[in-house]
């Protein structure tokens, strides 16, 4: 399908990106209508027949869901596409193939290789008076073409926002996994969890499996899920019938498990993710990844091991700094919020963590400060780079008033000085110069967790790295921390090929947060609670989620 050189009009990733993001999105804008992505399958040839797809949705944890599922069958020798929203940093990030995200070459060219399709969509969209093709229903288009180019044995597509009318709908799923589902986009989705609930169990194919994660509001919700699954004729694999979290234990930079599916009992498998929440998560990815493995009978527990160890989520509990410990979360509801809390109460020993707080306005913002309030000593409110959508840090500032008090608020409009004013706030208390015990939340938005990420990757400094003691002159006192208010450094074509090649800097942090592979930890990035984290040789490579991932695409 694929040609040589197509991008003959030399475009950028900049601008390719613009083409894609000034279109309308799927759900404000569009109706209930997958039409255009039916046209476009049909003017591609149905690429997706190639490859067998995991469709994943949920709340909160798909996006950790289908990272987890992928990485299972990528370590049993598949050919694996992955498909995931929102974007963090770079555009680049949502499609990956063999667990590396498309580079800015392979990016521009599969869009060359659409657009003239895309153009033939809009017109005939626009003779029916209807709306162009949305940016996410191209972005899934792009995906589709790629993992069928390449090509993948499977591949793992995470929903927008929704389910039913989502762009990724028109895909057939051999297993539709539905994790928490929970109050969050209700102007598009319903204004109560059954409604919500029934929207999501839209995405259950024909004699399909259905995986049913683990669901916060049981009652109202698992009849609608069910009744879905057994019109679809789809086999139920649900979270406390068919499969179960038999056992889970903290361990250093995450928890060992011991997890039963409809295939078996897989014991002791480390999973690079805290919070209970996660290994639900990794639960349900297991259950999918048995689906569509070619393999009778149970997986191989090393390999599922190896798999759930070294998976890597950005910008869920993700730690990327230490003294003073940095955690990024881009979570966004009541039920997020409750993991990021227990997963942070579980596994860290903060004796002062300060809050950096930036919130979209559609969201149960009080609610969601309200959850936290026991775990901040102080929060600083600050905007993010989405001033369209966000509720203003002056108005956020009132809400965490009211929740919080005065005296523990701070309003800081730019992100920079708010890290900086954070890093300066608990390093002033850290009397012994260590940094354990001290600690900086960023979290609250999608769109903030990408800005942060990209910044402290700009404002990188090994000085940081090191124990507030060790830093010399002014460093105490978080000089060196963002010490330049220059623009973005220049990002080469390699810095948006991988994950793994994007985050090399900070593979010092990394080896100080996980040690390797399950090898001696030679300095642990956060001192860990008496008892079981200390105890267990978890085997992993970078820290990530705490499952408190944010449903929708365009609404972050």
């Amino acid at each position: 399908m694929s040609y040589e050189h197509p991008n003959a009009d030399a475009m950028s990733i900049g601008e390719v990106e613009r083409d894609i993001m000034r279109r309308p999105t799927s759900h404000a804008d569009k109706g209930h209508d997958l039409e255009c992505m039916n046209v476009m399958l049909d003017l591609l040839g149905h690429p997706e027949d190639s490859f067998r797809i995991i469709h994943v949705t949920g709340t909160n944890g798909k996006g950790s869901t289908a990272r987890m599922a992928e990485a299972i069958c990528r370590a049993y020798g598949m050919r694996t596409g992955l498909y995931t929203s929102p974007h963090l940093e770079r555009i680049n990030e949502r499609i990956a193939v063999d667990g590396q995200q498309l580079s800015d070459d392979d990016f521009i060219d599969t869009w060359v290789q659409i657009k003239d399709f895309v153009a033939l969509v809009d017109a005939r969209m626009q003779k029916e008076g209807k709306e162009p093709m949305s940016f996410f229903e191209i972005l899934t288009s792009m995906a589709v073409w790629k993992f069928a180019d390449t090509p993948v044995d499977v591949a793992i597509f995470e929903v927008g926002m929704g389910g039913t009318w989502d762009a990724t709908n028109a895909l057939i799923g051999d297993a539709a996994v539905i994790g928490p589902v929970d109050m969050d986009h209700m102007q598009w989705l319903g204004d109560t969890v059954e409604e919500i609930a029934a929207e999501k169990a839209g995405i259950i194919k024909h004699e399909s499996t259905a995986i049913i994660g683990r669901q916060p509001h049981e009652a109202e919700v698992m009849p609608i899920l069910e009744q879905a699954a057994v019109g679809a004729h789809a086999t139920m694999v649900r979270d406390g019938e068919e499969m179960e979290v038999v056992s889970r234990a903290p361990a250093v930079g995450g928890q060992v498990v011991t997890l039963r599916t409809p295939r078996g009992l897989y014991e002791d498998i480390p999973v690079a993710k805290f919070g209970e929440h996660q290994a639900h998560n990794a639960l349900a990815a297991l259950a999918a990844a048995e689906i569509v493995i070619p393999v009778s009978g149970q997986l191989e527990t090393d390999v599922v091991a190896q798999a759930l160890s070294s998976v890597r989520i950005p910008g869920r509990i993700e730690q990327v700094r230490t003294s003073p410990t940095i955690i990024i979360d881009g979570g966004h509801n009541l039920n997020a919020a409750q993991s990021l809390r227990a997963a942070i109460e579980e596994n860290y020993d903060f004796r002062q963590l300060v809050g950096i707080v930036s919130m979209m306005r559609d969201k149960q913002v009080e609610d969601y400060l309200g959850v936290l309030e026991p775990l901040l000593s102080h929060v600083i409110v600050t905007n993010n780079s989405w001033t369209d959508r966000q509720m203003p840090a002056e108005d956020l500032q009132k809400v965490a008033n009211k929740v919080f008090g005065a005296d523990r608020v701070t309003r800081i409009d730019d992100l920079p000085d708010a890290i900086q004013t954070a890093v300066d706030m608990v390093d002033s208390d850290d009397e012994m110069g260590v940094g354990y015990g001290h600690g900086v939340l960023i979290c609250g938005s999608f769109v903030l967790a990408g800005d942060a990420r990209s910044l402290l990757r700009e404002r990188h400094d090994d000085v940081l790295d090191k124990p507030k003691s060790e830093r010399g002159d002014g460093a105490g006192d978080g000089e060196a921390f963002l010490d330049s208010r220059k623009g973005p450094a220049p990002q080469s074509a390699e810095d948006g090929a991988s994950d793994n090649e994007r985050d090399e800097d900070d593979e010092d942090i990394v080896s100080e947060i996980f040690g390797g592979a399950f090898g001696d930890f030679s300095d642990e990035a956060q001192k860990p609670k008496s008892g079981g984290r200390s105890e267990a040789n978890l085997r992993a490579r970078e820290g990530g989620d705490g499952g408190a991932d944010g449903s929708g695409d365009e609404v972050e």
